[in-house]
């Protein structure tokens, strides 16, 4: 590839990142596509609906994921979940501040995206409190404290923390081989159990799970196939073009909201420049709001008082402190991490689990309590 032909590459992965971003907003909001109230759905009303969902995506995302790796079109080491460091501590404690506040601000990073682009206002306040907190645990003086704590403790692997790699090491099989047989044998456990009862046959489950789950697989693809060179024409070294992180990436909503602010802010420093994070996240919004508007079910909705506020905004803080430390959101983590297999992926999605268990077991503590 020249130089020339950079530009014009970028720009189609920006494109298809977009779009595919659009496809994510529209269909969680047609389909009310929510971690934090399946969650609560489970604790209160004993409906695994939308867990169903949740689980449905995630064994798409497993299968199409280890699908491409089989192929040899990825590899799982090219992502930021499978290095072979596994930060436990950071993994666990972020996913449970991630699952507390998720509560908290009525839904996590990708529905608090969804709802601001169906005119929800308290969820735009949300989404400017956890970029800042995301930001400032990225860069900032929390970034410091989290480097000189809980990243601190650090589990160094023999190989990749993801199954295949692992896996591989201790056997010597062939990862390709073992990514087909672990990543779709384990997909296909999950896609089972959603379908075995009929709540998981349903017309909104499977467009949520089918569509979430394909939507994780296309921008796996769009990142590591579209986007990858293996020699860059510019630095001769192997690349991905148009991440933040300069490694494989698929949809995560904590870090690419506090570059979306960034990207906004100092949009005249020319160092700034559209990544696939954020394209990603302003389509979310977009899609939303098309959707909400065709649907007749935009609605502006505001803060019901100070108690309120002071929920969403401490919400909104933990979501930003917790996704980053985590390395991911019920998104980012929940569903690009878990597809890769990675170890601390899966204690970040427990984490999360826990932590949002947790936050509806309070909720309805207190209000019990004013009864």
């Amino acid at each position: 590839m020249q130089e020339s032909d950079l530009p014009g590459l970028v720009a189609q992965v920006l494109w298809a990142a977009f779009a595919l971003g659009l496809a994510f907003g529209a269909i969680a909001q047609r389909t009310h596509f929510c971690t934090m109230g399946a969650v609560a759905d489970i604790v209160n009303l004993g409906d695994w609906t939308r867990m169903r969902m949740w689980v449905l995506a995630i064994g798409v995302a497993m299968i199409g994921f280890n699908g491409m790796v089989a192929l040899g079109w990825l590899k799982a080491e090219y992502s930021i979940y499978a290095a072979p460091s596994l930060l436990w501590v950071s993994n666990i404690v972020g996913g449970l501040l991630f699952g507390l506040g998720m509560v908290l601000a009525s839904g996590c990073g990708s529905k608090t995206l969804v709802r601001v682009g169906a005119g929800s206002l308290k969820s735009l306040v949300v989404l400017f409190v956890m970029a800042v907190a995301a930001y400032a645990t990225l860069r900032g003086v929390v970034g410091v404290a989290r480097v000189a704590t809980v990243d601190k403790a650090a589990l160094g692997l023999p190989a990749g923390q993801d199954l295949p790699s692992l896996v591989a090491w201790a056997t010597g099989a062939p990862r390709t081989l073992l990514a087909l047989l672990l990543g779709g044998g384990l997909g296909l456990a999950l896609v089972a159990w959603v379908l075995s009862r009929p709540e998981g046959r349903g017309g909104d489950v499977l467009l949520a799970g089918l569509g979430v789950g394909a939507v994780i697989v296309g921008v796996w693809w769009v990142s590591g196939r579209m986007g990858h060179l293996a020699e860059h024409p510019v630095t001769l070294e192997e690349s991905f073009l148009a991440t933040n992180s300069r490694r494989m990436e698929s949809l995560s909503f904590v870090a690419p909201v506090a570059y979306t602010m960034d990207w906004l802010i100092l949009f005249s420093d020319t160092s700034r420049v559209l990544t696939l994070g954020i394209v990603s996240t302003l389509g979310v919004v977009l899609g939303s709001g098309a959707t909400a508007l065709l649907g007749g079910s935009f609605r502006w909705e505001g803060f019901a008082g100070v108690e309120d506020t002071a929920n969403h905004v401490v919400g909104g803080v933990l979501m930003g402190i917790g996704g980053v430390t985590a390395m991911g959101c019920t998104v980012g983590q929940g569903l690009s991490g878990v597809s890769t297999l990675a170890l601390g992926s899966f204690l970040a999605l427990g984490g999360i689990l826990a932590g949002g268990w947790l936050g509806v077991r309070y909720q309805t503590w207190r209000v019990e309590r004013s009864l």
